[in-house]
């Protein structure tokens, strides 16, 4: 089964909220840059929670036979970032995300609606 983008980026979305995700918001980024389609950026209360929110994002793609690109800072827990080529997910700290502010940065992209 192949997952069309959104498809894709509700998958993650949903990893994310089983795993009690901080302030989960979508932005679909196509229209305004060639990064990707979409970016999922949520929080965690911990380091240890930032993993397993990660891990199980990462768990459920894998269960559809999609692998990321890459993973960067899993060991730190700080900030996450999983690439999954057109969707790509954000997984914070709630401090570090405050200080890094990419909603504020991506202001302009539209928000999707998560029914998790």
């Amino acid at each position: 089964m192949v997952l069309n983008t959104k498809e894709k980026s509700l998958l993650c979305a949903n990893a994310a909220l089983d795993k009690k995700a901080l302030n989960l918001v979508v932005l679909e980024i196509k229209e305004l840059s060639s990064i990707a389609d979409y970016f999922i950026i949520c929080s965690g209360k911990s380091d240890r929670q930032v993993r397993g929110i990660a891990s199980s994002i990462e768990e459920s793609l894998k269960k559809k036979g999609v692998s990321p690109l890459g993973i960067e800072g899993y060991s730190a827990g700080q900030w996450i970032l999983l690439d999954y080529d057109d969707v790509v997910i954000h997984v914070f700290y709630e401090p570090v995300r405050e200080f890094y502010d990419l909603e504020g940065l991506w202001v302009d992209a539209p928000k999707v609606e998560v029914n998790g």
